[in-house]
């Protein structure tokens, strides 16, 4: 498997996109249970129901990889890692208290050019919500939080959400999928921006963890919601 991680130069047109669909339909299939842990992942195999060459299927494997998503296993070549439920819960709670503090100190250090980039995020994002645009959500919600820790002014501190933001990444995606988790995520950031304006950092900081674990729990609803057993017609009397 040493080809996982050498992309073709000739990428094919849209390449790029479909390595990014087809990251995002496993994404979810992970998340949700749906692929199992130790399920192998097969490039041929994967390109044929995607209806696409191998490069961007190679693509998307790679960046699962880095992800932590997926690991390669010798012979076995590229299989779902093993994420238990506590471990994922355990991650989301380390990323409420870091992505706690990185919004008390970005609502003191931020400059007013910081602050009209956010609110104009937050705004734009008003259309994805109604639209129910999930993958659009998503990749908002990245650039969302990254500019929260950028108006921290502290690298390290940055460096840090960053890192554990991308270990969480599938599940903060697959999270949105729940009922209307993606309209509720738009609010909470509301509310936060609303402290962020008023100069509360202890506020924002105490709804942004808030936010962290509905997040968590939206993805802990939505992964029991797939796994429960579709009810059958019921039998007939005798």
């Amino acid at each position: 498997m040493a080809g996982l991680f050498k992309v073709a130069a000739e990428a094919e047109e849209d390449g790029g996109l479909l390595s990014d669909r087809i990251r995002n339909a496993l994404t979810d299939e992970i998340a949700s249970g749906a692929l199992v842990a130790g399920s192998a992942l097969e490039e041929q195999q994967l390109a044929d129901r995607f209806g696409a060459s191998r490069t961007p299927v190679r693509e998307a494997l790679r960046q699962l990889v880095v992800s932590g998503l997926v690991e390669v296993r010798g012979r076995r070549g590229v299989v779902v890692a093993r994420m238990t439920p506590e471990r994922i819960m355990d991650m989301f709670e380390t990323s409420a208290e870091v992505e706690a503090m990185c919004v008390r100190l970005a609502t003191y250090r931020m400059t007013p050019l910081e602050r009209s980039r956010l609110i104009e995020l937050h705004e734009g994002s008003r259309a994805m919500v109604e639209a129910n645009d999930v993958d659009a959500y998503d990749a908002f919600n990245r650039v969302f939080h990254e500019c929260i820790y950028s108006a921290t002014h502290n690298s390290f501190m940055a460096e840090q959400a960053q890192d554990v933001r991308a270990r969480l990444s599938a599940f903060r995606r697959t999270q949105l999928r729940q009922g209307d988790r993606i309209r509720k995520s738009r609010d909470e950031h509301d509310a936060i921006m609303q402290a962020i304006a008023e100069g509360d950092g202890e506020t924002a900081s105490r709804r942004m963890r808030a936010h962290m674990l509905n997040a968590a729990a939206a993805l802990r609803r939505y992964i029991e919601d797939r796994l429960r057993p579709v009810d059958g017609p019921e039998p007939d009397n005798p």
